[in-house]
């Protein structure tokens, strides 16, 4: 990871990335197990297609009807207290996923666990809005946002060993029980930066420098809404996160179907793709900020960068016909690193313009459209491979999906627009 220049003004803020760092990680641990486990799982519990992509809607509906509500709450609650209680939900939707013994049990846990996990971009991307100024936003994103990908490499890794050696069951306990032992840290170390005693007065100033008023009023939704640019980011949204989606539920499935990986073996081709996307969050990231800090545009500056993570994905569209398997995780590598770069950009476009207590309402609406989009491509996926058992069609739309999500921001999000909307 690249290393994060520390000076005078002090490094407490970056104490807060590592908490939001983990917390990410943990999340999707804790969503990949079963994504980890279904070719075996499908096999025991005789799940068709058509049944795992239902399980798969389950959790992105409730992530969907989460993130609508999600964000507006944070707003109005703030970050520490609802973030200890989605933490709190989601590890112990986890652990329920051992109790499960069908499609529908294992559904209503996934469902449990949608509800929950919901609340961590919208709190994380809130917590960075809080404690960074703009100028930093994006690197700190892209710090955080690699914990999704750390948790996708320790996943291959930790869950075959403990479902072979313990059983499937104890896969999910363990990783919940993961949630608790980040709780812990996270309510002795965070307060807001007006609050917290620990801050140096010349980093507080500095972490507060651009001005706005960190206010926690509701926001009214109308206030949102009529804005074209919560349509602009939620459409994009709404064609892009099905994509990774995607990639971390049916990628094992489909390196099993197309190339016998077992559960034995699964590890090292998603640590790979795993790995490789990691640099794009933070690079992407990184790049952001200094152009940034030279005085580009930043929301030109984004757009511009997710055109490039866009032409990136396009060569997806050949993987389900490339025979050698290595080629094919290669392409998808790319793939997910440039959705990486995407996500450090997406998420901080909304704290770029608009005002901090609009920020976790944003990301949570733009989510839940995202989500929906998850919902139904899940959907479609499951019939594709229930009447055809062929993932090409699947990968042709994942390939131009970032190119129309980048036309989508070039339409509604004009570049030198800043929003202003008062709580009430």
């Amino acid at each position: 990871m690249m290393a994060v220049r520390t000076d005078k003004i002090g490094n407490y803020r970056w104490r807060i990335v590592v908490l939001l760092f983990f917390a990410a990680t943990i999340n999707y641990i804790d969503r990949q197990v079963l994504g980890i486990l279904a070719p075996d799982l499908q096999n025991q519990f005789n799940w068709s297609e058509a049944d795992y992509g239902f399980i798969i809607m389950a959790f992105q509906l409730a992530y969907a009807i989460g993130l609508l509500t999600t964000g507006a709450i944070l707003d109005r609650i703030g970050t520490k207290r609802g973030f200890s209680i989605a933490i709190i939900v989601w590890s112990l939707a986890g652990m329920l996923h051992a109790a499960a013994r069908g499609a529908f049990s294992f559904a209503v846990s996934r469902f449990a666990l949608g509800i929950g996990e919901s609340a961590n971009f919208p709190a994380s991307v809130k917590t960075v809005a809080e404690w960074f100024p703009k100028k930093e936003r994006a690197l700190a994103t892209g710090i955080f946002n690699t914990g999704p990908n750390l948790g996708a490499i320790v996943t291959p890794l930790l869950i075959p060993f403990i479902a072979l050696k313990w059983g499937w069951e104890w896969a999910f306990i363990s990783t919940g029980a993961l949630g608790f032992v980040w709780l812990f840290f996270w309510l002795i170390a965070y307060n807001r930066p007006e609050d917290e005693k620990k801050l140096s007065e010349k980093e507080r100033e500095f972490i507060l420098q651009d001005g706005e008023e960190s206010v926690q009023e509701r926001v009214s939704w109308k206030e949102i809404i009529r804005h074209r640019q919560t349509l602009g980011i939620s459409l994009a949204r709404f064609v892009t996160d099905p994509i990774w989606w995607f990639f971390l539920y049916w990628l094992p499935k489909f390196l099993n179907t197309n190339y016998g990986i077992d559960l034995m073996n699964i590890g090292l081709p998603l640590i790979t793709i795993y790995v490789i996307s990691m640099g794009g969050s933070v690079l992407g990231g990184w790049i952001l900020s200094r152009m940034i800090g030279k005085g580009k545009n930043p929301v030109k500056a984004r757009k511009f960068t997710i055109l490039i993570m866009a032409l990136l994905v396009v060569p997806i569209y050949f993987v389900s016909g490339i025979s050698n398997m290595w080629l094919a995780v290669l392409f998808i590598s790319m793939a997910a690193f440039a959705h990486q770069g995407y996500a450090a950009n997406i998420f901080t476009i909304v704290s770029d313009i608009y005002p901090k207590n609009a920020v976790a309402s944003v990301v949570g609406l733009s989510g839940f459209a995202g989500a929906i989009g998850g919902v139904l491509f899940s959907m479609v996926v499951g019939l594709i491979l229930e009447f055809t058992g062929s993932y090409h069609v699947v990968f042709a739309i994942a390939s131009l999906a970032y190119l129309l999500c980048w036309l989508l921001l070039k339409a509604l999000v004009p570049d030198d627009e800043t929003i202003r909307i008062s709580g009430k």
